[in-house]
């Protein structure tokens, strides 16, 4: 309780003596219309209302990297596979940039928005631009310095690695504006904001798609500068983005604003520990996949290898459709939690859970009963589509429990509580390595290699649904999340 002290006078002596004395309660929190959208709205509509910017934002950024490659197949063979060997390296700073330290930045705000902190969300902004631009300048600092060896060692060489290295070198000279816009776009998401950074994605898009091919091929006034050109339209992307998103903040239009503040290292630490355990599990989904292909090249071949990596792709265009309903939950978890509403929480996690299998599961389901109809969009091979359809058939249907899994990492994030994520992506590549490699062992059959990692994600999905269902989050720590 708190006390206040109230001065009384004596009336012999005229002494003034303090006296405690109890206070009212502190005064109420009052939230702004979007915040008690959250701690108040009803959950599914509002998880949907929340959820399309983002689908939107994950189909504009698939559909711009399929209209990039096309154009840059037109360069030739080389151009297109040094592109590839690019890819991955891009690919896991996206991850970490929006999906792992940016789920650490969301969620600190988000709960910090929710217990009525708004000084310490303002903080947060400013340490989340301080560690997006270090980590940007590593990343460049890596790959600008160590390009060459890293893509020899991804298989690159000739034609393929010079292309490679000059699209590579262009765009990772201009990451930190990627790190940024990245960083920047998750504080506003913290708030429960998923509009602004959709529009910002899409109107960067359909900025893109004409610029690309006028920077590679020279059309008009523009110079012909060939894959390089892609790099330098990517990079004018990412600085356009970081410009309108900073502006937006710093207008005062979003709920956390960017101020001057000391540095705290409470803060980096809750934005770096969230981060680290969600690059780990970034990781986790990348050893799995990476391990069954060996598995499958050692035992059937490199037609088998194209069939199997097809029909996993699938699996990976899951995590981008997942992230649109897992960063709302994410939102509303942390915000319910910071205004101690757990019992919310809780049934926003689920809720998010249910909606994710639903749909993950639909389109595994749709996968296992039509594989050739995914497949044949890559190859005609038989040997292909024959590894690629068994693999669909056994673990599509499994599908549904790995979107729920990572709905609920979503939501762990906004709990600050991963340990069961963290957990669950173990047990995952136990499975997938002990199981998978048992299961070729004894049969010499790839369907036992699937099945292996068909277990794996229900196990995954199984476990966290089972933890956090029952209450971990609120388990430990004083059952402070």
């Amino acid at each position: 309780m708190r006390i206040d002290a109230s001065v009384t006078v004596d009336a012999a002596s005229g002494a003034a003596t303090a006296v405690a004395a109890p206070a009212g309660p502190p005064p109420p929190v009052v939230h702004s219309a979007r915040t008690l959208m959250l701690l108040q709205g009803r959950i599914v509509p509002t998880i949907l209302r929340l959820a399309w910017p983002n689908v939107l934002v994950m189909l504009a950024q698939a559909s711009t990297g399929l209209i990039e490659t096309w154009w840059v197949s037109h360069l030739g063979t080389d151009a297109l596979a040094g592109m590839a060997l690019v890819f991955p390296p891009v690919m896991l700073m996206q991850m970490l940039s929006a999906g792992s330290i940016g789920g650490g930045i969301a969620s600190l705000i988000a709960r910090a928005i929710g217990g009525g902190r708004r000084d310490e969300a303002d903080a947060l902004v400013l340490h989340a631009v301080v560690i997006n631009i270090v980590l940007g300048l590593v990343f460049a600092t890596v790959m600008l310095v160590f390009g060459r060896p890293i893509y020899r060692l991804l298989g690159g060489g000739g034609g393929e690695l010079e292309a490679a290295l000059l699209y590579s070198n262009v765009v990772f000279a201009g990451c930190v504006l990627l790190w940024l816009m990245n960083g920047l776009a998750s504080v506003i998401r913290g708030t429960g904001n998923m509009l602004v950074p959709a529009l910002v994605t899409c109107g960067g898009v359909v900025f893109l798609v004409p610029l690309s091919p006028l920077l590679i091929f020279g059309i008009g006034p523009f110079p012909a500068l060939g894959i390089a050109g892609g790099g330098v339209a990517v990079v004018i992307y990412y600085l356009a983005g970081t410009a309108v998103l900073g502006w937006y903040i710093l207008s005062g239009r979003n709920l956390a604003r960017l101020r001057r503040s000391r540095l705290r290292w409470p803060l980096f630490r809750g934005i770096l520990g969230i981060g680290t355990v969600g690059a780990i599990t970034s990781v986790q989904t990348n050893i799995a996949i990476v391990f069954a292909t060996s598995l499958v090249a050692a035992t059937a071949g490199v037609d088998a290898v194209a069939g199997f990596g097809t029909g996993a792709r699938l699996e990976y265009l899951l995590i981008p459709l997942v992230f649109g309903l897992g960063a709302p939950v994410l939102a509303l978890v942390g915000t319910n939690i910071g205004a101690g509403q757990r019992d919310r929480a809780l049934r926003i996690a689920l809720t998010g859970a249910a909606m994710a299998f639903a749909v993950t599961e639909a389109i595994g389901l749709a996968a296992a009963i039509w594989p050739q109809a995914w497949l044949s969009l890559f190859s005609t091979d038989a040997r292909m589509l024959e590894t690629g359809s068994a693999y669909l058939r056994i673990v599509g249907p499994a599908y549904g429990f790995f979107g729920m899994g990572l709905s609920l990492y979503f939501a762990s994030q906004g709990a600050g509580r991963l340990f069961w994520p963290l957990l669950g992506g173990c047990l995952r590549i136990a499975i997938v390595l002990v199981g998978g490699w048992l299961a070729l062992r004894l049969t010499g059959s790839l369907d036992g290699l699937f099945a292996a990692l068909s277990l794996g994600l229900v196990a995954y999905g199984v476990l966290l649904l089972a933890a956090i269902g029952s209450g971990a989050w609120f388990r430990g720590r004083g059952g402070q999340p």
